[in-house]
Order: C-alpha cells, then structure tokens, then sequence
C-alpha cells in the first residue's frame, strides 16, 4: 500500500484540485461573458538556463512557436550532444558495458559552458534523438516549465541520452478539445519544419561561423545570406539543428498528456512521408487518461483512488470536451471505440506505463492488449503500490521507484533510437 505521507498528500491534493476544478466551472466564457478567463492558480514553476547545470549537465531554453496561441516549448539539452564520439554505456548496446563513471564531455572550442545561439559545423555536432513531452494535469492544469515537469524531463535527457521537447500547450476550459490535441501536432510539424529550415540553411552555405573577408567577398556573403533568409532559414533554432535527430522521434505523454502523444502518433501514421524527416518510431503513454461509457474492473473498484480519483477526472473532462460533444466515448477520451483510426497495426510501437492503485489502469492495458493482438510492440510496465503520476508528481519525484521507472522506460525506448542496436527488450 502507499506510505501514509503519500495517502495524506492525496486528501490535500483532491481538495485543491476539487477547488481548482470548481473555479473554473465557474469562469468558464459564456455568451454573457464571451472573454471570461480562467483563475488558474500559479505552480512553481523552474527558469530556463542555457548553461549546462552542475548538477545534471542538462541546459534548457523556452520558445514561443505560435505567434496566434500561447504555445511554446522548453528544449533540453544533455551536455553529451558535446561529445566528438558516442559513450558507452550499459543503455547504448555498447559491447562492454560498465559500471565505471563516463568521461567528462570534451566540449567544443566554441562551448565555453553555456549555449547560446550559434549553429556549429555538421563535422563538430553530435546527432541526438528527439522526444516530445506532453506534460500531465488533466487538461486543466500543469505546465511544461512547471518545477516538476522541468525535473522529470531533466531525468529523461540524462537517463535517455537524448533532447527533451517539452509542450506546453493551451488548457481548458480556455482552450477546449481539440486545442491541446493541435498543439501537439502543430509542434510535430514544427519539428519537421526546423529540420528542413537547417538542411536549406546548410545547402545554401549558411552552416559555417567563419566571418568573411572585405570587399567582393563580403558582399558575396550578405548575398548570400539575403539567400538564405528568403528561404526563412535564418528563422532555424540552434539547438535542435545542430544536435536533433527527428528521423528517431519518441513521443512520450504524462497523464491527459498521453492521449496527446497518442493522437499525435495517430496524426503520424496518417500523414507519412508528408512530415519527413521527422519519423516517429515509438511512443510512451504514462498512465494515459482514458475513459469510457463501460467502466472496466479498476474504474469500479478504484474510482476513489489516489490523486486523480474518478469523480475529479469526470469534472476535468466535462470543463475539456465542448458541451455539445461531451461523451465519455469521445475519440479523446476512448481508445477502443469502433472508427477511431488508423488502423491499430500501423501505430508505432507503444509502451504502457501503470499503477496498480490508480483507476484508470485497466483501460490502459486493454489499450496495449489490442495493439499487441496486431502484432505491435506493446508491453506493460505495471508499478506496484504505485499511484497516478507517481513518477511524475512533485512530491513523488525523487523516490527510488520513480528513478526505476525512468530507467526502465529508457531500457525500452533505446531499442527505437540506439543507432548501434540494444539489449535488452520487453
């Protein structure tokens, strides 16, 4: 069973969460009031640093996208993407894995600790997969620069070996369905646009930072850059061109932020090669968000569990989903209703985070059985006398099973994004 100091957190969080909930039932825009905006209480939220912390060598940078919605990302970025060569590692497939501490990054002479800005040369960068990260919260709250969620992705960079995209897309009642679901592909397209900006910026000869002599050569250079910027390359970021591989694109979702990931997943499948280079080649779904009309075994015998019980989750759904759409079988809310395409055999392989004491739980594994029964690399990973967002709560973070839980998740995954194969498997 859960500690007592776990128990006693959940009261005290279902009653904020209770109050939060209400307000915004409350505030919700109506024809009398067309521009109501929401009382969303503050969360602490974590600074973006673009030097390298001390800690865990990860550095981070904020970026808004959309210049019509709120939408922005938090990258982050591992100091390993310094390295001239690849570590080894008991996570890499590396042929003979050790326990001994890695080397110190050897960083490049243009590093002096912190990253700001400049575009390195294609021989000097280092190729990192990219996971986009859809934080939870119920639709209704949580941020991607919240305190914990700049934790938890911090642990994912680190323990993965990869560049974190954090969104953090529109909440409701504000922005109902499907907001928050467009969010999530707008920055699947985004990526794919960033890759494409870097390889016209490199094709036109605007990857180097060598500055260029007076005279006729300097005027071949403006030109040349006048070339590049009317292609809208000079609009590249950084860091994800000089280090992000989207060709090994992992979609990982927290909570509501798993259907995120899964619909996004879904968009992929249907678009193909219309969203080249990226490629996604795996999702993880954390205790994902699902409902339905028939309530499975858990939502019956657990609906008063831990955190995000099934009353509070009924009340999210209802501020989320427009009213005249409202139905706990939404292709939202409902992973196994008939219609909901595209066909399952052609998702990416998909793995299943749950908690035994989280009510949700059940739906979740019958979601990953049917993907398995076409043949889908679908496993489960079911966490005992856990709870919901017990790897990615704030208080929850820093126990031993929530760093198990990272390491497990990242055991999986490498075999999508390794370039050199892996070990293990599920």
């Amino acid at each position: 069973m859960p500690s007592v100091a776990v128990k006693l957190y959940s009261v005290y969080f279902k009653l904020i969460l209770k109050h939060k909930l209400q307000a915004q039932i409350h505030s919700v825009p109506s024809s009398s009031d067309p521009f109501g905006v929401t009382s969303r209480p503050e969360e602490p939220s974590a600074p973006s640093n673009p030097s390298f912390s001390s800690t865990d060598g990860v550095a981070t940078k904020d970026i808004h996208i959309d210049p019509l919605t709120s939408l922005s990302v938090r990258i982050f970025l591992p100091d390993s993407s310094l390295l001239k060569t690849h570590r080894r590692s008991s996570f890499n497939g590396g042929p003979n894995p050790s326990p001994s501490p890695s080397p110190s990054p050897r960083r490049s002479s243009y590093e002096p600790g912190s990253y700001r800005g400049y575009l390195p040369d294609a021989a000097s960068a280092r190729r990192l997969p990219v996971i986009l990260q859809f934080h939870g919260g119920a639709f209704v709250s949580g941020s991607n620069v919240s305190a914990a969620n700049d934790l938890f992705c911090r642990r994912i960079a680190k323990v993965m070996d990869v560049i974190v995209v954090a969104v953090g897309y529109r909440l409701a009642p504000e922005s109902r369905y499907p907001a928050a679901f467009e969010d999530g592909l707008k920055v699947l397209n985004w990526l794919g646009k960033q890759a494409n900006l870097a390889e016209c910026r490199k094709s036109l000869g605007g990857g180097g930072a060598g500055g260029g002599g007076g005279g006729v050569g300097e005027r071949k250079g403006e030109t040349r850059r006048r070339i590049i910027d009317a292609f809208g390359a000079a609009t590249v970021e950084p860091w994800l061109a000089a280090h992000g591989d989207p060709s090994r694109c992992v979609l990982l979702g927290v909570s509501s932020g798993a259907n995120i990931a899964d619909y996004v997943a879904r968009k992929a499948v249907e678009a193909g090669k219309l969203i080249e280079p990226v490629k996604v080649v795996a999702q993880v779904l954390m205790y994902p968000f699902f409902i339905g009309s028939v309530p499975t075994h858990s939502e019956i015998k657990l609906a008063n569990s831990y955190f995000y019980d099934k009353a509070m989750c009924m009340l999210a759904w209802r501020l989320f989903l427009p009213e005249e759409e409202f139905s706990l079988d939404h292709l939202a809310a409902n992973p196994l209703i008939p219609g909901r395409g595209p066909p399952l055999k052609c998702m990416p392989p998909t793995l299943t985070v749950v908690a035994e004491h989280d009510w949700m739980r059940d739906r979740a594994i019958a979601y990953s059985e049917e993907l398995r029964k076409v043949n889908v690399d679908a496993p489960v990973l079911e966490y005992k006398d856990a709870v919901h967002e017990f790897a990615t709560l704030d208080m929850l973070l820093r126990t031993p099973q929530a760093q198990a839980c990272a390491e497990d998740i990242a055991i999986w995954v490498k075999k999508y994004i390794s370039l050199r194969g892996h070990e293990f498997s599920y």
